[in-house]
């Protein structure tokens, strides 16, 4: 039997979202897992209370999806380190900045045996000030010492909470890990693959938050769905490109999964990256001086928005190769993120693409 699960969590939105499949799949399930599923939460004052308090009395997260009941198994925990004690899976969802520091934590507190997963979309600086990313998965399973699977796809919070039919794709490096993970995550509403191409997985779920900031723009500027569709055809193409750069052995076939040209549309359509660079048009005409920070500030209620920082961190690697210009779409995202041009140049990117200018 898997002892309990632990799910670990800071992007409590989507957290509680993948925490109540969770739940409920242990107690279907108990000749395979233990019934109690840990959540970590960082805590907060909540209405005057804990927040951990009021979820557990409520069995809902009613700061960041409220209206959403969790299973009564799902106990949330402030405590880090005792939350993890003891679980057989870690299920990693937070921003990707805070992940070193929190497995330091964790460092001393897990089993040998254990297997993570993680659902950060995100990347890291490579080693020893070495030039290029690093996976997220890859940091966890040098810092903790165990194997980490990815979990990926089309797959927005609310819809799922909503029970809306959607699929995901689980990136493991074996079939039996795959389908413990599979029996742990799949309900007949949320589908999963497996797929062996791993980092190509977990870049698909970096990449897209970029892109998806450019649907952004194209919404805010009023333009409609054909100029969306550019964007999205040429942030996919910059995104397989990348794959091949940076990927040691990156299929091409693996961006037809959820992880890859779905999840890519999703975002465009109704991510909140997609919602940052709609709103970065409209700051830039009644708020010209505000930053992304202001902006995370009066519309996520402590979350945060991923696209920049990953657009900052590939935009490095860029500079260090001298391949920047090869990728026209990331840097001008990038450049309108951090105020360098404005929002309305983005069109120019587009029409001025090399894609079209053979």
């Amino acid at each position: 039997m898997i002892n309990f699960i632990y799910i670990f969590t800071f992007v409590i939105f989507r957290g509680s979202a993948i925490a109540k499949i969770v739940g409920q799949n242990v107690v279907e399930k108990s000749d395979i897992f233990e019934t109690r599923v840990n959540m970590y939460m960082y805590e907060e004052n909540f209405e005057g209370r804990k927040l951990t308090e009021v979820v557990n009395e409520k069995h809902e997260n009613v700061k960041y999806l409220p209206g959403v009941k969790l299973p009564e198994n799902v106990v949330a925990m402030p405590d880090l380190v005792e939350a993890c004690k003891g679980a057989d899976i870690l299920i990693f969802v937070m921003p990707h900045q805070f992940v070193r520091q929190t497995c330091k934590t964790m460092q001393e507190h897990i089993k040998d045996s254990a297997l993570a997963v993680s659902l950060i979309k995100g990347f890291d600086k490579a080693p020893d000030g070495k030039p290029g990313i690093a996976m997220i998965s890859n940091m966890i399973e040098e810092i903790l010492g165990i194997d980490c699977a990815v979990l990926m796809g089309a797959n927005l919070a609310p819809e799922v909470a909503d029970e809306q039919f959607c699929e995901a794709t689980i990136g493991c490096k074996n079939l039996a890990e795959g389908e413990i993970l599979k029996n742990l995550f799949e309900k007949p509403y949320f589908r999963c693959s497996i797929c062996m191409d791993v980092e190509t997985i977990e870049m698909c779920g970096a990449l897209k938050n970029v892109v998806g900031i450019g649907a952004g723009i194209v919404d805010g500027m009023g333009l409609g769905h054909n100029t969306k569709a550019a964007v999205i055809r040429l942030g996919l193409m910059e995104m397989v490109k990348f794959g091949e750069m940076f990927i040691k052995g990156s299929q091409e076939v693996t961006f037809f999964e959820s992880c890859g040209v779905a999840d890519l549309v999703a975002t465009c359509h109704g991510g909140r990256n997609r919602m940052l660079g709609e709103l970065v048009i409209k700051s830039d005409k009644d708020r010209p001086n505000w930053t992304i920070k202001d902006l995370e500030k009066e519309i996520l209620r402590g979350q945060s928005f991923q696209g920049p920082l990953v657009a900052q961190e590939i935009h490095e690697v860029l500079k260090e190769r001298g391949i920047v210009d090869d990728f026209p779409l990331f840097n001008a995202i990038y450049r309108i993120c951090q105020r360098e041009i404005p929002p309305s140049d983005f069109i120019d990117c587009l029409r001025s693409h090399p894609e079209h200018m053979d």
